[in-house]
Order: structure tokens, then sequence, then C-alpha cells
């Protein structure tokens, strides 16, 4: 306790966080942060208790943009989903509303100075793509079989976008700004890590009940997995960082190390232990130069299969058997399952790849729209690959980011997206290679290897798209577009 007690008074960002102690009206919020608890004990009204918090929250905000987004930030992994009256739409609390404020912040900001963005963000490659992006899924929009959820899937976009890849190049200027970004990540996945574990040890860590532990820290345990295997790398690098310079601080990293490797098995997230796997490969191969040999083999590989599937209906082959394929109560029967192409979710992933291909071909150029596939891809599917589960009560989507881009925007969000990732990893070994100083250049890779676990992670899956994954997505993305220029700052030649 007194190690974590130096350490927090250590942390400028902390610092400035007790600085507040001594303004006399954050003391009289405090008091009424203590009566708000009493009355919601008292009411049961969440709102009751929340109210203190917001005031205090805006008083930051007006006295400190900046340290009200690193607040932001920290909210992130801690934020859940509430449904709203009525249970047809929900809201991520409280990580979505401060999105739309920081949104009108960035409006403000660049409304009163338009040269607020570097110039140099603008000629920056992967900005470019992500531009084309946006400008593609503004036309996947106006043509949407399902316009107003493509709207309300645009407005989410856009803010995203800001919160996550245009605000970071306004705040991250020195080395304690990715320490900070670092600290307010891992404190509270840390500790929803702690929580879902605690609860996992009361039911002996059964596979059946890992949707029980999860409970509504995150979306499902995809995404619990997801998360922290995102994270995993950054661990990596800020043990690496440590390990000499602050042996006791290096010691600590390594015990979460080993902490984080057993919680990510028990996620039951196979895609969590795959994207484990592929960061390591990205990391080995950045540092050997043989980064940008891996996304292109990979893409030729993808096509190759689709080419042998294709050929003479094989794919037909792999239909499942209806009565024998189902979920498993535990996880060693759950991967043996997979293997053996009895897996009821691995099939059912299968029924929508196929339904989302044959959909290609109706819409190919800006697809069906945005959340318009779930209300489409049933007339494409084929019955000999139902299962149990094809009634999509969760109403659930592809399942593959590819694919999810490609039925509901069409080929070129699709090859956009692929385009993203291989210049990403391109652009990752190159200034890995151009950094000098270990600290950028450790963040460089961790970086790298974060990315790669997200694009495991959402070959599976469409995790951008969740706020957690997708904050967490944009993120990286920034941070390496600011590691860039910074590099050539440093390494003008």
């Amino acid at each position: 306790m007194l190690w974590l007690m130096k350490v927090i008074k250590q942390n400028d960002l902390m610092r400035k966080l007790l600085s507040y102690n001594y303004n006399p009206l954050f003391a009289f919020i405090l008091l009424a942060l203590v009566a708000s608890i009493g009355c919601y004990a008292f009411t049961g009204n969440l709102f009751v208790l929340l109210s203190p918090l917001i005031i205090v929250y805006g008083i930051v905000l007006l006295k400190d943009w900046k340290l009200a987004y690193w607040l932001f930030i920290f909210f992130i992994p801690l934020s859940v989903q509430f449904a709203l009256p009525g249970n047809s739409l929900s809201l991520s609390l409280p990580d979505e509303p401060l999105c739309w404020l920081f949104f009108f912040i960035f409006i403000l900001l660049f409304a009163h100075n338009p040269r607020i963005l570097p110039r140099w963000l603008w000629h920056d490659t992967l900005l470019q793509i992500i531009a084309l992006q946006f400008a593609w899924l503004i036309l996947a929009v106006v043509y949407s079989d399902v316009f107003i959820l493509s709207l309300k899937f645009l407005f989410a976009k856009t803010w995203y976008l800001v919160c996550f890849l245009i605000l970071p190049t306004l705040l991250f200027k020195e080395k304690k700004d990715f320490k900070i970004l670092f600290t307010l990540l891992f404190i509270p996945i840390i500790a929803t890590m702690f929580v879902i574990v605690s609860r996992q040890a009361g039911t002996h860590f059964s596979f059946n009940s890992i949707g029980y532990a999860v409970g509504n820290l995150y979306l499902n345990h995809v995404e619990y997995g997801a998360v922290i295997s995102i994270f995993f790398p950054l661990l990596i690098g800020a043990y690496t960082l440590n390990r000499k310079s602050n042996p006791r601080l290096g010691h600590l990293l390594l015990l979460f190390i080993l902490f984080f490797l057993p919680v990510i098995f028990f996620t039951y997230a196979r895609a969590a232990v795959i994207a484990i796997l592929f960061a390591a490969i990205i990391g080995i191969a950045i540092r050997y130069r043989l980064v940008n040999y891996i996304m292109p083999s990979i893409y030729v590989a993808i096509v190759l299969l689709f080419i042998f599937l294709l050929k003479d209906d094989k794919y037909l082959e792999l239909r499942p058997d209806y009565n024998h394929t189902y979920m498993h109560t535990d996880y060693k029967s759950h991967l043996a399952a997979t293997l053996a192409g009895r897996d009821l979710s691995s099939m059912e992933r299968i029924y929508r790849w196929i339904a989302a291909v044959r959909m290609s071909n109706d819409r190919p150029f800006v697809g069906y729209g945005p959340h318009a596939f779930v209300y489409n891809y049933r007339a494409y599917t084929l019955h000999a690959f139902r299962t149990y589960t094809s009634d999509n009560k969760e109403q659930s989507t592809t399942h593959n980011y590819f694919l999810f881009m490609l039925t509901e925007q069409g080929w070129p969000a699709m090859l956009l997206y692929g385009l993203l990732v291989a210049v990403f990893f391109a652009r990752a070994q190159k200034v890995y290679h151009r950094f000098a100083d270990p600290f950028y250049k450790t963040c460089t890779l961790g970086l790298a290897m974060a990315f790669a676990a997200a694009f495991v992670n959402n070959f599976f899956s469409e995790l951008i798209e969740t706020h957690k994954v997708g904050a967490m997505f944009y993120l990286i993305i920034a941070l390496l577009i600011i590691l860039n220029e910074k590099s050539k700052q440093l390494n003008p030649g």
C-alpha cells in the first residue's frame, strides 16, 4: 500500500487530480457526494448517486479539458451497457455521453482555431486511408436499406474518430503522455479482471459460467478476451522498459504478465489466444524487417482458400451434422469439437460467412448499408449449414470484419480495411527501425503487437464497432501516427 501511494504521488496526472482537494468548491462537492451516497442508500436512485460526480467532472472540464479527457480514457474500460426504457435502445455509461461531449469540444476548438490540428497530420497515409473509409461510409449510408440505423452508425463512427484518432494528436507530446495512457488503461482493465476472476473462482472456472462471470462489465466473454489480449502486448512493453531502470516496478509488471496469461485462456475466447500468438509473430517480424511479407501472404492464402472451396462446391463438404453440432460445457470438448467441425459457434460462423459472400453478388459496390446485414442475410443462407442458433435472437452479424465491411459497405470498404492493416504494419516496422530511443522503439513495437491482436479478434468478430475495442483500435492508430512524426523529428535524416 505504501508503494502504491508513492507511485500515485510521483504520477503527474495523479498530482493534478489531488491538487483539486485545495479548491473550496471541490470540498463542497465532496460533501455533496457523501450526502448523495446516503440518499442513494435510502432511495435506490442511481442518478442521485451520480449527480455530484457529474458536477465534479464538469468542474474539471472547465478547469482543464485535457485532464477531463484523461479521465474519459480511464472510464472506458469501466463503462457498462444500460438498457433504456422500453429495452429497444441501450447506452454505454459513462463513455458514450463523454464521446458526444468531446466531439462537441473538438468542434468548438476547431471553429476557434482551424489550425489547431498539425499540418503533418493531413499528410499521413494512415489518416488518408481512414478518411477514404469514412467518405465511402457516407456513400453506403446514402444507399442503405435501413437509412436511420445506418445514420446512427455514421454518427457513432464520427465521434469515435474524433475522440480517439484526432484528439490524441493534441495531447501526446512527451514520453509521460504515453505512460499516463498506459496507467489509465491498466488500472481499470486489471480491476475488471480481478472482479471477473473472483467470480470465476466461485464457479471453479467453469466454461459454462463465463457469461455470469463477465456480467455487464463487458458485452460478452469475446469482448473481454479481446480487450485484455489487445492490452497484453502493451504490458509486455512496459515490463521491457522498466525491468532494468526500475526493478521493483519491473517485478510487479512481470507478476501481472503471469496473471494475464491464464486469465486470457480462461476468457474461453479462442480468438484471444490466437491473437496473442499472432502478436508475437508480428513483433518478431518487425524486429527482423519481415512484416511486409505477412499480410500479403495472409491475403493470398485467404484468396486461394476461397478459390479452392468454391471450385466444384467443395465448401459443401464442411456442412455440419445438425444433430451432432452443439455447445459444450467444458473448454476441452469445445476445442475438440472446433477441430472436428462440430462446434456450434464455428459452424454458425460458416453459415453466415456463406450468406455474406452470396449477398455481395447483389450489392458489390456500396453493400446494404451499416446495420443492414441482420435484416437481409437470411435469404442468402444455405439450409445445409443451419445450426441450433441460426434463429439469431441476439441479432449478431457476420463474425468477420472483412465480410462485415463487404456486405454492409461493399468491396471498396473491405479493400480499404485490408489496406489499412497492411499499411499499419509496414509503417510500424519503418518507425521502429527509425527510432534510436529505446522508449519510443518499445512503444512502437508494443502498439504494432496490440494492433495485431486487434486484427485477429476482429477477424472473427466486428469488435471495432464496440465501445471498448473500438476506442483501443483507433487510439493505437493515432499513437503510431504521432510516433511516425516524432521519429522524423528526432531522426530527420
